[in-house]
């Protein structure tokens, strides 16, 4: 039998019946590995201060999943899905191009399986978009990356059975 990275695989899946994806990826196929939800980040830092413009705070957002996806031994290549919560689509549209540059610069060329929704607002009043999603971890090979390594400070522990 192959070591554990052999069993993971990921495809992108953009069936030609459909319009081309621009900025996304129609579905991704993934078989092994373990499934991380990554809950919703607004533009928040660590200290709870947020940028007064969607551009900073997409950006911190990105930052905040980034950091949760390392923190599980991962990065952000491994995210598979993610939900953009913006609270006005015109915004977002207005300023795409630099959305998009921003994105690039967390994401490269690769992009999840993704949408847009536009709400009336945020547990956070000041918040202008909150990102969620999720990510599939690949096993590591032995003398691999251990998880939760990447956040040496990060509150990683494992949840006991519900009984």
């Amino acid at each position: 039998m192959g070591n554990a990275e052999e069993l993971f695989d990921r495809r992108i899946i953009n069936p030609p019946s459909l319009p081309p994806p621009r900025g996304y990826s129609h579905g991704i196929l993934v078989r092994g590995g373990e499934l991380l939800f990554l809950g919703g980040q607004d533009g928040s830092d660590a200290e709870g201060r947020m940028a007064p413009d969607l551009v900073g705070q997409f950006r911190q957002a990105l930052a905040n999943l980034r950091a949760v996806v390392e923190a599980a031994g991962g990065t952000l290549q491994d995210v598979v899905k993610l939900n953009l919560f913006v609270r006005d689509r015109r915004a977002y549209l207005e300023q795409r191009k630099a959305l998009g540059e921003v994105f690039r610069s967390f994401f490269g060329g690769y992009y999840p399986a993704m949408a847009l929704f536009e709400v009336s607002g945020f547990f956070r009043e000041e918040a202008l978009v909150e990102i969620e999603g999720i990510a599939v971890i690949p096993p590591r090979a032995k003398g691999g990356t251990d998880r939760g390594s990447a956040g040496a400070t990060a509150d990683v522990r494992d949840v006991p059975p519900h009984q």
